[in-house]
C-alpha cells in the first residue's frame, strides 16, 4: 500500500483524539463585542473592586496624575495615544502588585471654551461685551459639561480604566476654591506683583497668551532698513565733526514698532565698520555720499538690498566708540509729530544681536519685544503704551493715531503702511521689501500675534519665596531646576534637558488674562498706591479665607456677584479704598494647581500630594509639566511629580502632520468602528511613542495582522486546555527537556516584562511577548507538541507535561497582555473562567520562579532548533515541488559534523521535533547535493520518503502500522486506545 493511501478498512479514530475544542472565535468581531465587555466591567465594578482589594490587603500605591484635556470637542488621535498610554501604565502597575489609581480630569476654564461661546454669539449677531459676565460664564460652564460627558464616553470606549464616576474638573466649586487659594499663596509669599512688560498678545481674542498657547506658522512681513542719524558721542573730543552725516542702519520686520523705539542695540563681540556709498542710481533712497555704520559680515547684503552699485569701507568702528554714540529717532522733528519723538536714542550693548541677518544693529522698542524689554530694564529706558488691546494705536498718537496692526479677524491693516510711508517721507529708509518667515500665531484663532506692553500680574521666579520651604532652594526658579535634576525621573532622559533649558531661561510667569471664563485673580489693590508701594496689594488671611469659603460653596461666580467686594473685605476695610481685580488666571495656572485639589485633597489622592507619574506629549515641557512645576515650587517648595513620561506627535503614513485640509486625519472613532479599540491600542504598543508615530490604513492593516497571529496563539491554548482538570500536573523537574525549556523562557520573559512595564517600555514588552507567542510557541513548541496533545494517551508524561505548561502559559500571557489588549484578554480569560464576577483585570501577574531558569538546557535547545531549521527548510523545498504533501511523509537523513551535537540530538526524539515520521542521524560531513543553510554550519539534509503505512489515527508513516490489535494504527496509537 502506498504511504499516502489511507487504510479504508480501519475504523474512524477521530473521536479518540484529544483535538482542540473551544468556542473562542478566530474572527474577533471587536467593534461589536467590546461595548459588551465595557458594560460588564461597569456592572461588576472592576475599578472599585481593585480599590477594595488594596484596602483589604495593603499594596504600594501608584498614582498617575491625569493631565487635563480641554472639554471642547471630539477626541483626535493624539488624545487616544495619550489616554491609551496612561491606561497601559495604570493597568500594568496594578497587575504587578501596586494599588494603581487613576482619576481622569478636564480643563474647563480658559480661552478655548470662551472662544467657542463667542463664535456662537457671532453667528447670532450677538455682542459678547454686552452679555452679563455671569451669564457668559454659565454658558461656558454648560458647554464644558456637555463635552466632558461626550469625551468621557469616548475615552471609556478605548478601554481606559479609571474613576470615571468621579473625575476632577477645574470648574468644580472646590477646584475653583483651591485654585484661588493657591493663587493667594503667591500673594502672601511675596512673589506676586503687577508689572508692565511686553507679552504675546492676541488682538483677535483680546488677551495675553502663554508661550504654550502660541504656535508658529509662515507669515509674510514687511521688511525695512531704517537710518538712525548719529547726533553725538557722549564725551569724545571732536565727535560732532567725525560723526556728521553718519547713520546707524537697522532692519526690522515689524515697522509698526518704530514709533515705540527707545534705543539701538549692538553686540560688542561683532566686527563693525563705517561704509560710504560711492555709486547708486539717482532715484535711489541710498544716495552717493551716505555713510552707514554696519556689521562687516552684513554690509554687502545691506548694500545689495539698497540697490547700491558701489561702496567703500572707510574705517573700523570699535565697541567702545559705539557705546558712546547717541542717535536721533527717525521721526525727530517730523512735521505733525508734536515733539513725540524728539528724544535721544542711545546705542546699547546687547548679546542678543547677531550678524546672521539684518545689519548688526537691532532697533529696540522695550514695549514690544522680550530682548528689548530686558535691555530697557537694564538701562532704564522708558516704556510706551502706544498699542491698545484691539491692535490699534492710541487715538492721540501723532500721525498714527487709530492705525490698526491686525484687525479682529487677524488680517493686516494700515499701521505698517502708514509708518513706512512716514519714514519714506522724512528720508529715513534705504530699502524695503517683504519676507516670509516663522511668526507667532494663536493656537486657537490661528491669527498672528503681537508683542504688546500691558499691565499684567506676574509671579516672580527669582524673588525669594517667603514660605520657609527651602529644601530645594529659596526661589521658584532655583527650586524648579534642582527638582528637575534631583527629584524627577525623566522618560526619555532628553526631557530633562528640554525643560531645564526652558526654566533656566524663562522670564517671570504672566498669571493674568483679560478674559471672563476662569478663576479670577482674587486680590485687591489700594487705590492711589503704586505697584512698588508695600500697601499696594492687600494681604490679609481673613479676607483670603472668606474668598475660599465662598468659592467652595458657590464657585468662582461669587467674585462677580453684587456686593462681592464689601463681602470679602469685611468690616475691616473700606470698599471704596480698594480696587477689585477682574482679570482671570492663566488657564495653565488652573491645570498647574490640579495637584492640590486632586492629589492632596481627594481620598483617592496621595499621602504626600505628589504623583508617581505625569504623562503627556513632549509639547507639555512648555505646558503642563512646566506650569505644574512652577506652581508647586511656589506653593509647596518642590515638584508635584516624581516621574515624567513624554510621547511624540502622531503623523500620517508618509510622515506628514495631520490636517483636515489635507484629508489625512485618522480619527479614533473611525479606527474603533472598523477594527476595534484593541487594534488601536496594539498600534500604540507597537510604536516607539517617545518619537513621532505614524498611522494610516496600511499601518493599521499590519497591526490587525499581528493581532490575528496573537489571537491564533491564544485560541490554540484555549482549545488544548479543555480537559486540564482530568490530568495530574507534572512538577517542572519531572518534565521533558522541551517543557523545561518553555518554563525557562517564561521565567526569563517574566523578568523582561516586569522590567519593561516598570520602564514604560510597552513596545519592548509587546515585541518580546509577541515573538515568544508566535515564534517560540506557535511555530516551534505548539507545532511539535500538538501531536502529543492530540494523540498520546491521556496519562502520558509528554501530554500531562504539555498541559501543565499550557496552563502556566495561559496564566502569564493573559495577564502580561491585559494592559495592552484589555478586551481580548478578557475574552480569553472568560472562555476559561466564565464566572459572573470573573475578570482578568482583577488578577495580578503570577509570580514566576527564577529557579525555572536552566541556561545550560536552554543553550542545548537552541542548538537543536538550529538543526531543526535546516531540516524543515529542506522539507519545505520538497513540499513546494509537490514531492510530498506533508512533512510526515518524509524520512530525512541528517548529517551533522559535530559529534557532541549528534549525541545531543539522539537524546531527544528529533523526528518528532522535526515533525517527520522517521529521521536518521549521521555523524560526519554531508554528501554533495545535500540541503544546507549558510547560517547553520556543519549540517546537511538528504531527503528520503518515509517507509511503511500511514497510521489512521496520528498520520505518521511507520513500518509497524497495521501490525497491532487496533487496525491501521502505530504502536503509540494502539497503546493509547487500550
Amino acid at each position: 500500500m502506498c504511504a499516502d493511501t489511507p487504510e479504508t478498512t480501519a475504523p474512524d479514530y477521530k473521536s479518540t483524539l484529544n483535538l482542540p475544542q473551544t468556542e473562542f472565535p478566530m474572527r474577533a468581531g471587536l467593534p461589536k463585542r467590546e461595548p459588551e465587555w465595557l458594560e460588564r466591567w461597569e456592572k461588576i465594578g472592576v475599578y472599585d473592586r481593585l480599590r477594595d482589594k488594596a484596602e483589604a490587603t495593603p499594596r504600594p500605591p501608584f498614582t498617575l496624575h491625569d493631565g487635563p484635556p480641554y472639554a471642547n470637542g471630539h477626541l483626535h488621535i493624539g488624545h487616544a495615544l495619550n489616554k491609551i498610554l496612561k491606561d497601559m501604565v495604570v493597568r500594568s502597575q496594578q497587575m504587578m502588585g501596586r494599588d494603581a489609581r487613576y482619576i481622569p480630569g478636564w480643563d474647563c476654564h480658559g480661552l478655548p471654551i470662551e472662544w467657542k461661546i463667542e463664535e456662537q454669539y457671532r453667528q447670532k449677531g450677538k455682542n459678547k461685551d454686552e452679555v452679563p459676565v455671569v451669564e457668559l460664564r454659565q454658558e461656558c460652564r454648560a458647554f464644558a459639561e456637555k463635552w466632558v460627558d461626550i469625551q468621557r464616553e469616548e475615552f471609556k470606549r478605548l478601554g481606559v480604566t479609571g474613576n470615571w464616576d468621579d473625575p476632577y474638573l477645574t470648574m468644580n466649586f472646590h477646584a475653583e476654591a483651591v485654585i484661588a487659594e493657591e493663587f493667594m499663596k503667591f500673594l502672601m509669599n511675596g512673589t506676586l506683583y503687577q508689572g508692565s512688560k511686553p507679552v504675546m498678545w492676541s488682538v483677535v481674542e483680546k488677551t495675553a497668551l502663554a508661550e504654550a498657547e502660541v504656535e508658529y506658522h509662515e507669515h509674510q512681513s514687511h521688511t525695512i532698513w531704517v537710518k538712525f542719524p548719529v547726533i553725538r558721542s557722549v564725551d569724545a573730543t571732536g565727535a560732532r565733526q567725525s560723526l556728521r552725516g553718519v547713520n546707524v542702519v537697522i532692519w526690522t520686520t515689524t515697522p509698526w514698532t518704530i514709533p515705540s523705539n527707545r534705543a539701538v542695540a549692538f553686540n560688542p563681540e561683532l566686527s563693525y565698520g563705517l561704509y560710504e556709498v560711492t555709486a547708486a542710481p539717482e532715484e535711489n533712497w541710498a544716495k552717493v555720499g551716505d555713510k552707514y555704520l554696519l556689521a562687516d559680515n552684513l554690509a554687502g547684503e545691506v548694500m545689495k538690498a539698497a540697490r547700491v552699485d558701489g561702496f567703500e569701507r572707510l574705517q573700523d568702528v570699535t565697541a567702545e566708540q559705539l557705546d558712546l554714540m547717541v542717535c536721533a529717532h527717525p521721526f525727530r522733528e517730523i512735521e505733525g509729530g508734536e515733539g513725540e519723538w524728539d528724544y535721544d536714542v542711545p546705542l546699547l550693548p546687547g548679546a542678543h544681536v547677531t550678524d546672521e541677518a539684518g545689519t548688526g544693529f537691532v532697533h529696540t522698542a522695550p514695549s514690544h519685544g522680550a530682548d528689548d524689554y530686558i535691555l530697557g530694564v537694564r538701562h532704564g529706558l522708558k516704556m510706551t503704551y502706544n498699542v491698545l488691546e484691539d491692535g490699534s494705536f492710541r487715538p492721540d498718537l501723532p500721525l498714527f493715531g487709530g492705525a490698526v496692526i491686525f484687525d479682529h479677524k487677524g488680517k493686516e491693516k494700515d499701521a505698517n503702511k502708514r509708518v513706512i510711508e512716514a519714514m519714506s517721507g522724512v528720508g529715513a529708509l534705504i530699502a524695503r521689501g517683504r519676507v516670509k518667515h516663522s511668526y507667532p500665531h494663536s493656537w486657537r484663532s490661528k491669527a498672528p500675534l503681537i508683542f504688546r506692553n500691558t499691565p499684567q500680574w506676574f509671579a516672580a521666579i527669582d524673588r525669594e519665596v517667603g514660605d520657609g520651604q527651602d529644601e530645594y532652594g529659596k526661589t521658584i526658579r532655583a527650586r524648579a531646576l534642582k527638582c528637575i535634576d534631583e527629584m524627577v525621573q525623566w522618560t526619555p532622559p532628553s526631557g530633562r534637558n528640554r525643560i531645564h533649558s526652558m526654566i533656566e531661561a524663562r522670564p517671570d510667569w504672566v498669571l493674568s488674562r483679560q478674559r471672563a471664563w476662569g478663576v479670577p485673580l482674587t486680590c485687591f489693590v489700594k487705590k492711589g498706591a503704586l505697584p512698588d508701594d508695600p500697601e499696594f496689594l492687600l494681604r490679609d488671611p481673613a479676607v483670603n479665607a472668606r474668598i475660599v469659603a465662598a468659592f467652595d460653596a458657590e464657585g468662582a461666580d461669587a467674585w462677580y456677584a453684587e456686593g462681592a467686594k464689601a463681602r470679602f473685605l469685611g468690616n475691616e476695610y473700606d470698599p471704596d479704598a480698594y480696587e477689585q481685580v477682574f482679570d482671570v488666571l492663566d488657564v495653565w495656572f488652573d491645570s498647574g494647581s490640579t495637584h492640590a485639589f486632586v492629589l492632596r485633597d481627594r481620598a483617592d489622592g496621595t499621602e504626600d500630594g505628589i504623583a508617581d507619574l505625569y504623562l503627556e506629549g513632549t509639547d507639555q515641557h512648555r505646558g503642563w509639566f512646566h506650569s505644574s512645576m512652577l506652581q508647586s515650587c511656589g506653593t509647596n517648595g518642590r515638584a508635584p511629580y516624581r516621574g515624567v513620561l513624554t510621547h511624540g506627535f502622531t503623523l500620517d503614513e508618509k510622515g506628514n502632520k495631520m490636517s483636515k485640509s489635507l484629508g489625512n486625519t485618522i480619527l479614533p472613532e473611525q479606527v474603533v468602528k472598523q477594527y476595534g479599540a484593541d487594534i488601536l491600542r496594539l498600534w500604540v504598543a507597537q510604536t516607539d511613542y517617545t518619537a513621532d508615530q505614524r498611522i494610516g490604513p496600511e499601518i493599521l492593516k499590519g497591526v490587525a495582522d499581528s493581532y490575528r497571529r496573537l489571537r491564533n496563539t491564544m485560541r490554540f491554548l484555549l482549545g488544548s486546555l479543555g480537559d486540564l482538570d482530568t490530568v495530574t500536573p507534572v512538577a517542572p523537574e519531572d518534565m521533558p527537556p522541551l517543557e523545561r525549556w518553555v518554563l525557562h523562557r517564561l521565567s526569563e520573559l517574566d523578568e523582561a516584562v516586569r522590567a519593561g512595564y516598570a520602564a514604560y517600555d510597552f513596545q519592548g514588552v509587546f515585541q518580546k511577548v509577541f515573538n515568544f507567542a508566535t515564534v517560540d510557541l506557535s511555530a516551534f513548541y505548539f507545532d511539535i507538541r500538538k501531536d502529543s496533545l492530540y494523540c498520546d494517551a491521556d496519562d502520558s508524561l509528554f501530554r500531562r507535561s504539555a498541559l501543565t505548561v499550557l496552563d502556566t502559559l495561559f496564566q502569564r500571557l493573559t495577564t502580561w497582555l491585559a494592559p495592552i489588549l484589555p478586551f481580548t484578554m478578557e475574552e480569553v480569560w472568560l472562555e476559561r473562567y466564565p464566572g459572573e464576577d470573573s475578570s482578568v483585570h482583577l488578577q495580578d501577574m503570577p509570580a514566576t520562579p527564577t529557579d525555572w531558569q536552566v541556561p545550560d538546557l536552554a543553550a542545548l535547545v537552541e542548538r537543536v532548533r538550529a538543526v531543526r531549521r535546516v531540516v524543515t527548510a529542506a522539507l519545505e523545498v520538497q513540499r513546494r515541488d509537490k514531492v510530498i504533501g506533508s512533512s510526515l511523509e518524509a524520512a530525512p537523513v541528517v548529517h551533522v559534523e559535530d559529534a557532541s551535537l549528534v549525541a545531543l540530538l539522539r537524546t531527544v526524539n528529533f523526528a518528532d521535533i522535526c515533525i517527520a515520521s522517521q529521521l536518521t542521524l549521521v555523524e560526519g560531513t554531508a554528501p554533495d547535493g545535500a540541503f544546507t543553510l549558510d547560517e547553520v554550519k556543519g549540517v546537511g539534509v538528504v531527503f528520503a520518503l518515509a517507509e511503511g503505512e500511514k497510521c489512521q489515527r496520528c498520520w505518521k508513516i511507520l513500518p509497524d502500522v497495521g501490525t497491532h490489535a487496533h487496525p491501521g494504527t502505530c504502536q503509540r496509537c494502539n497503546d493509547a486506545l487500550g
